[in-house]
């Protein structure tokens, strides 16, 4: 079918890809013409972090190791305090989701450049999104002073990522990517580069739970993630990131396993509505369903499918379906409070999903 109408919104991040570009981020940060950066981590991330920062020697102001899943807006105070006490210009995010959502919520608060280094296939790198957690509650928005200017991907910095976070994290960056393909402001090229990110990491991520150590698996894996998170900062999303929102930011269920567990479900809602977007996502998993070739993907790859594997409580799922249907938010399929509380019910139970439920 030939395009008719659409807009498409390029955005401005430089990135450097290959095996070894870790070594560029003295150079990009001359690039930036910054003179001092904080560097940005996990705890778990620390000794990666400590290693950047020695390997920029002066341009380092120096290293926070305390980022946390969803971002509590406590932390964000606390690590601006701390990044004008080193008078830093810069902030070098180093890790996953986390290290690079808190980044964001510095940059949204200070506007200071952000150079990312991802280690996970997140795809939050790529986007002017970002999330705040405050009294329970996830708060989403976008602005592009929160887009890192510059991505370094480094598939070599992937090769310790433990084979279960590979595997949900490669997930997680499908979803940015099928629900692109629906999107009410999806355009030719984000749905090109959509059905080639899913494609990519549907063939990487089993080469790597056989052999975590397959350097052009790693590779492939993350230049899907690329292409997915190139998708989410482009165009909108609907019904599956929002019930992730909400089970992560109101009941601190973690990221990419509750993205893996939820979008099997949520494409299943859709799938009548969309019937040409679940097509191209059932052709880039070499399945006859995207739903059920999702759920394939996860369970046979050894991912948690269940809620009631990661932490959820049964008892919390009305509360979930309510919050989920609050604040109108666009979806191809109009929401319905009773099918959604019976795809979270599905989702907690893990099993598997049955299009149009």
């Amino acid at each position: 079918m030939s395009p008719s109408e659409f807009v498409y919104n390029g955005r401005g991040t430089r990135v450097v890809f290959g095996c070894g570009s870790r070594s560029h981020i003295e150079r990009e940060l001359h690039t930036l013409q910054v003179r001092r950066a904080l560097v940005l981590c996990s705890h778990e991330q620390r000794t990666l972090g400590v290693s950047v920062a020695d390997q920029l020697g002066v341009l380092a102001a120096g290293v926070f190791d305390r980022a946390a899943m969803h971002v509590p807006v406590e932390l964000v105070t606390e690590v601006r305090t701390v990044a004008t006490s080193l008078d830093a210009d810069c902030l070098i995010a180093v890790g996953g989701g986390s290290a690079i959502g808190l980044a964001k919520g510095l940059a949204l608060e200070t506007g200071l450049p952000i150079l990312a280094v991802p280690t996970t296939y997140a795809g939050s790198e790529m986007t002017p999104i970002f999330g705040l957690t405050e009294s329970g509650l996830k708060r989403t928005g976008t602005d592009l002073r929160v887009l890192p200017k510059t991505v370094v991907y480094d598939p070599d910095l992937t090769l310790t990522l433990p084979v279960s976070m590979s595997v949900t994290s490669g997930i997680n960056a499908i979803a940015h990517a099928a629900e692109g393909l629906y999107s009410r402001d999806a355009n030719p090229l984000t749905s090109l580069m959509a059905e080639e990110g899913i494609a990519a990491l549907a063939r990487s991520l089993p080469n790597i739970v056989a052999q975590p150590n397959d350097a052009s698996a790693r590779a492939d894996a993350l230049y899907g993630a690329w292409l997915c998170g190139a998708v989410l900062g482009s165009v909108g999303m609907a019904l599956h990131h929002k019930l992730c929102h909400t089970l992560g930011g109101s009941f601190n269920l973690p990221h990419a396993p509750t993205h893996t567990i939820v979008l099997p479900h949520a494409l299943a809602y859709n799938a009548g509505a969309v019937p040409d977007a679940m097509k191209r996502i059932a052709r880039a998993l070499g399945n006859d369903s995207a739903a059920q070739g999702l759920y394939e993907l996860a369970r046979t790859n050894g991912a948690p499918v269940a809620l009631k594997e990661i932490g959820m409580r049964e008892d919390q799922l009305d509360q979930a379906a309510d919050i989920a249907c609050n604040n109108a938010y666009w979806n191809p399929r109009p929401l319905e409070r009773g099918a959604i509380r019976a795809l979270l019910q599905r989702a907690f139970d893990g099993s598997a999903p049955i299009d149009g439920l």
